[in-house]
């Protein structure tokens, strides 16, 4: 099930949030009791079980046992086994034998999970191909089952492991509810793509939360902005990049090629932070605050900062797991660029089980080792525009790969892009894919890929504090007049759209 889908908006998300809020009514009236927010995590887990089987009813297992296996450590970890009150392990304190046999257990089972899943097939295919390319065909093994990748099993292992990890090194408190913990791990909002959601973020809201009419409207109307972006911008946008990327490599010109990328660039990230404005806007509708996602990374002027602001929760992720405890920038400048790419060349791999994808890893860990050489200095000296088309032209080069079926794929496309394509440009035209929805979508893409709505906040607060009487009396009125009508236009459109049967992927799904 996914969210911009007819099911998920009009059966799904109202019959669970009415009876959500049936059960909070009374925190929401002010009895702050225990008891509800345990019927209310309750219900979210027996939800966030079915969202999830509906689109995996076979492996949910690798979850619901991840999950278990994650809390029995956690409580090794902390000791809560025993009785008595939880404590909070002391950081940099030494541990006890359990305690790292708990980490060890919760680490190499996830991972187990995660490499099986997603690496058994893309392990098997290489080693098929170098026997083969060794002269030993006969050692192939083509009767070998293939491994089915279960839904989301990137993000919730992720979600898991930070538990685990952050109870060890003393920054949360481990939880003897299994039920709090597993519907923390299963949430439906962010549990197929993410925001990787931490445990300490969330854990006080986990046991004591209350949702207000404006934080509950706060949610409609990010969900809504998510879904806009989405079906109404990703989902156009989408159908031009796809049409041009399985074109053979001979019919591609610069046009074709150029048109394609920009389609794809604009599109994984309306896609993806759409779906990240779903998950924040349910999170505020259940009483969560998740942290944002994305801050408008095409604004960039060099990949080190794109990297601060795409996929926030996966980036810091890999900082505060991997990064520093490799040894970070702290042991000298060879380190610092081993250490680089290292995490990079994960992170790639992280993304698919394929060779583009750790090639778009390296690709980028390339950029910021050069960066920290010296170029991300000699760009800030120079004028914003030149670190902006850098920053652009660098993310939309990774794009390819990342886009790319095969590195032959890959370069057809950046041949094209260069001006050395083998196309005639006239069986395959770019007026044949620009079609008039497409060319507004891109439009549109290109104006919200800027914090164009965050500058014309900012003019409404200005004008509602230095202007005349008048002006703030008729903007104070007119702009949520105007921001209402706007968000029941996205609505409608967006369900018009769903209905109509129109592509609909999630890119990050297959992550």
């Amino acid at each position: 099930m996914v969210f911009s889908s007819i099911l998920f908006l009009f059966l799904y998300l109202p019959v669970v949030l009415g009876i959500y809020h049936l059960l909070m009514l009374p925190v929401t009236l002010g009895r702050r009791s225990r008891v509800w927010i345990k019927l209310c995590n309750l219900f979210l887990l027996v939800a966030n079980v079915i969202f999830y089987a509906w689109g995996e009813p076979v492996l949910i297992w690798v979850m619901v046992l991840s999950c278990s296996i994650d809390y029995v450590a956690a409580l090794v970890i902390s000791g809560a086994w025993r009785k008595g009150p939880v404590v909070t392990l002391v950081p940099g304190a030494p541990r006890t034998t359990a305690q790292k046999l708990g980490l060890v257990l919760s680490l190499s089972s996830n991972l187990a999970f995660l490499c099986y899943f997603k690496y058994f097939n893309f392990g098997l295919s290489n080693y098929n191909s170098i026997v083969a390319h060794l002269g030993y065909r006969g050692l192939q093994l083509h009767d070998v089952a293939r491994v089915a990748l279960p839904l989301g099993i990137s993000f919730y292992t992720f979600h898991s492991m930070s538990y685990t990890i952050d109870v060890y090194r003393g920054y949360a408190t481990a939880t003897r509810n299994y039920i709090d913990f597993a519907s923390y791990v299963t949430l439906f909002s962010q549990l197929v793509a993410g925001p990787i959601v931490r445990y300490r973020h969330i854990a006080a809201m986990l046991v004591d939360r209350v949702v207000t009419i404006e934080g509950f409207a706060s949610g409609v109307s990010r969900f809504i902005i998510g879904l806009g972006k989405k079906v109404l911008i990703a989902n156009t946008v989408a159908q031009a990049a796809d049409r041009i990327f399985a074109l053979p490599g001979e019919h591609l010109t610069a046009g074709l090629s150029w048109l394609a990328v920009v389609c794809y660039t604009l599109q994984i990230y309306f896609d993806f932070s759409g779906y990240s404005d779903m998950a924040i806007g349910l999170g505020r509708m259940l009483g969560y605050d998740f942290l944002e996602n994305f801050n408008y990374p095409y604004i960039s002027r060099t990949i080190t900062e794109f990297w601060r602001r795409w996929h926030i929760s996966l980036s810091t992720w890999f900082r505060d797991y991997l990064y520093i405890p490799l040894g970070g920038n702290r042991k000298g400048p060879l380190r610092t660029y081993a250490n680089l790419v290292t995490v990079f060349f994960l992170c790639g791999l992280w993304h698919g089980a394929s060779w583009t994808f750790v090639v778009w890893g390296l690709y980028h860990g390339a950029f910021l080792v050069i960066e920290r050489m010296g170029l991300g200095d000699l760009l800030e000296k120079r004028a914003r525009i030149m670190g902006h088309v850098y920053s652009l032209l660098a993310a939309m080069g990774g794009w390819v790969l990342f886009r790319s079926e095969s590195f032959t794929q890959a370069v057809d496309f950046f041949k094209a892009m260069a001006g050395f394509g083998a196309g005639a440009g006239t069986a395959y035209s770019v007026a044949r894919y620009l079609t008039a929805d497409v060319a507004i979508a891109i439009a549109a893409g290109a104006v919200f890929s800027v914090p164009v709505v965050p500058t014309l906040v900012r003019v409404r607060e200005w004008i509602l504090t230095r202007e005349s009487a008048a002006l703030r009396v008729w903007v104070g009125s007119a702009v949520p007049a105007v921001q209402v009508a706007a968000l029941c236009m996205v609505l409608l459109e967006s369900s018009m759209s769903l209905a109509s049967g129109t592509h609909n992927p999630f890119i990050y799904f297959r992550f």
